[in-house]
């Protein structure tokens, strides 16, 4: 079997745009549910010994997300149903995503950089599976990728935003690719070189054979931002997998000086781009801070590798 060839693992549907849909639209009026609450999504905990933890979770003192049946993003191959009693010990912590028989080999064992590629076609050509790491600059993309792999510097974090500036690779376990892209909407970088950015990461996104799926992350701490909305409506629109993962949900805005609660803004999010998808996106709640999220999107990671490799 030739990797390379296996064809792209498709898990969003993108409503058909209208005449008039640009590269970056505006973002429609959210359409809003009217299901009933079914459940509250629970704790899972990703052990070095138990990679798939979906049983026997302990729910911490902290906001419940509640997640009605239609909201869930469930995986190929698995069954839900509200008479299941047993579904909610299988919904990540923080998120709206089940659990699937694909869930295994999560741990990250080892990760080392490869190289940096401003080119799709000078990236790795070794056929491993891929996930990319994209949001906007200064969203805590790096700060991110180091909780993963559980290093502090393997992707060297920086006060000034947009010093990403080429598709970096980082291989997890010798099997497959954490993939570092340049940050978007940093108002201080040079005009040439936010257009060039912008031109390869989204040629990456749409030629890159291995890609399995693109983690989009947005931050949770500050209200929607357009540029974001925008992000997730063009890669709907390509048709190009996501996974919306929303950052620094540690920070607590004072509710007196107006601010919003990260689950909050969370639900704002869904709710404004909603309308762009009939099927609903997968995300997660995450803290580089707390390591919120972090066992969480391994356990995702590896159910979309491995039904990637296996079809």
């Amino acid at each position: 079997m030739v990797v390379t060839q296996l064809p792209r693992f498709h898990y969003l549907v993108f409503k058909n745009p209208p005449p008039s849909f640009k590269i970056f639209p505006k973002p429609k009026v959210p359409i809003k549910s009217t299901a009933s609450t079914l459940f509250s999504a629970p704790k899972s905990t990703l052990s070095t010994t138990e990679p798939i933890p979906i049983t026997d979770f302990s729910l911490p003192d902290e906001p419940k997300l509640e997640i009605s049946l239609d909201k869930l993003f469930v995986p190929p191959e698995t069954q839900v149903s509200c008479d299941d009693s047993s579904l909610s010990t299988r919904i990540l912590k923080g998120s709206n995503i089940v659990l699937s028989k694909y869930a295994r080999d999560a741990q990250v064992v080892q990760a080392e950089f490869v190289k940096s590629s401003v080119r799709t076609e000078d990236c790795p050509s070794d056929g491993l599976p891929e996930f990319a790491l994209v949001g906007r600059s200064n969203v805590g993309k790096s700060s991110l990728l180091n909780s993963l792999v559980r290093r502090k510097r393997l992707a060297l974090t920086s006060k000034k935003p947009g010093k990403t500036q080429c598709i970096n690779h980082f291989r997890i376990n010798d099997s497959w690719y954490l993939v570092d892209l340049p940050g978007y909407g940093y108002a201080s970088a040079p005009q040439e070189l936010r257009t060039d950015w912008g031109k390869f990461t989204k040629d990456y996104f749409i030629n890159r054979s291995t890609l399995v799926s693109v983690f989009l992350l947005i931050d949770a701490s500050i209200p929607a931002k357009k540029i974001d909305l925008e992000y997730a409506s063009w890669l709907g629109q390509n048709q190009v997998p996501m996974t919306l993962i929303f950052t620094k949900c540690d920070k607590r805005k004072k509710k007196k000086n107006g601010g919003k609660r990260p689950e909050e803004n969370v639900k704002d999010f869904q709710e404004l781009i909603c309308g762009f998808f009939q099927t609903v996106p997968p995300w997660i709640m995450t803290s580089s801070v707390t390591n919120q999220g972090r066992d969480e999107i391994l356990l995702h990671m590896a159910q979309l590798r491995n039904y990637w490799l296996k079809h």
